[in-house]
């Protein structure tokens, strides 16, 4: 896979990410010999970009992804590693205090002395003001003390990004992540890509199923999405498998076709589908996607093209 370039970090990532939450269980227990076996895969096909949280499995992605690194003796200059920070399983907190020494217990359980990006997380579920005011200037300190070496933001809405992007001074967030906003249902993240590459901002969209919109196995029962949304996907999952297709891989390349979105992180937790995901990367560079039956799943979702789902407190 050719490595592509996040916004102006001089970061190069695979454009298929490994995304490590459901190595904190998320989905299902993993027994580490499996975890350990994806993540040594994935470093041999070319991914090179990780991603997890203190959220995620209350701590143990991250314990787990730092144990699965060791494991594999990488270079620590071949990997790009990214965390987060504001999230946890107690809840929400963003504070200068909190964050400052939620790095230090990133760093810890990742067994690094640094990550390449440190993210603040879900965003939209605090005071906006706070992360402009509070929080980013305390993610500079850590910047400038060498534990991160580039700062993000996430959340699902996509109005959060201008309203931060356009309060901090210039250049003190390099990096976005958007999930569910760049797949064959959702591709509101376009609007915002020619904003975010005038101020600079590498761009990361995860989710590329929708949180399991766009599997065979439907969308976990928790799913936020409007029963219209869910029904509609079900439909285009259900012509994938008509045909003899998987709505999974075509949604996996779908996603990968803008090269302004540098790297789709995808959770994945074994073998199989890190293997899985790199051959559809590999075949969509090499003869394409269906363009057939992209329009065809196109069509069935028009009628809930870009519908998303609230998320998040009412911003004042």
């Amino acid at each position: 896979m050719e490595l592509r370039e996040l916004g102006g970090t001089g970061l190069r990532v695979s454009p298929v990410g490994f995304g490590a939450s459901p190595l904190g269980h998320v989905f299902g227990d993993v027994p580490r010999d499996v975890a350990r076996a994806a993540v040594r895969r994935a470093l041999d096909l070319g991914v090179n970009f990780f991603d997890t949280s203190p959220y995620y499995g209350g701590t143990v992605s991250e314990s787990v992804l730092g144990d699965c690194l060791r494991a594999a003796a990488v270079p620590r200059d071949r990997v790009v590693v990214a965390t987060k920070c504001g999230r946890y399983k107690e809840g929400f907190d963003f504070s200068a205090a909190r964050v400052t020494r939620s790095v230090d217990e990133s760093l810890a359980r990742l067994g690094l002395d640094y990550v390449d990006i440190l993210h603040c997380h879900d965003i939209e579920f605090t005071s906006l003001d706070q992360i402009v005011n509070e929080t980013i200037p305390t993610l500079q300190k850590i910047k400038e003390s060498g534990k991160a070496r580039f700062i993000g933001i996430t959340g699902l809405p996509l109005s959060i990004y201008t309203y931060v992007l356009d309060r901090v001074p210039p250049g003190s967030i390099d990096v976005i992540l958007s999930y569910c906003h760049y797949g064959i249902n959702d591709t509101a993240l376009v609007d915002l890509l020619p904003y975010l590459k005038s101020k600079g901002v590498g761009v990361i969209s995860a989710s590329p199923l929708a949180m399991g919109l766009l599997t065979d196995n439907g969308p976990p029962e928790w799913h936020p999405a409007p029963k219209e949304l869910k029904l509609a996907c079900r439909a285009a999952a259900d012509h994938c498998r008509e045909k003899g297709k998987n709505i999974t891989k075509l949604a996996m390349q779908y996603s990968l076709m803008n090269n302004e979105i540098s790297t789709v992180l995808v959770g994945m937790n074994s073998l199989e589908q890190v293997e899985e995901n790199v051959a559809a990367a590999i075949e969509l560079s090499t003869s394409g996607i269906d363009e057939e039956l992209l329009h065809e799943v196109e069509a069935i979702l028009e009628p809930v093209k870009n519908m998303t789902w609230p998320s998040g407190i009412q911003q004042a």
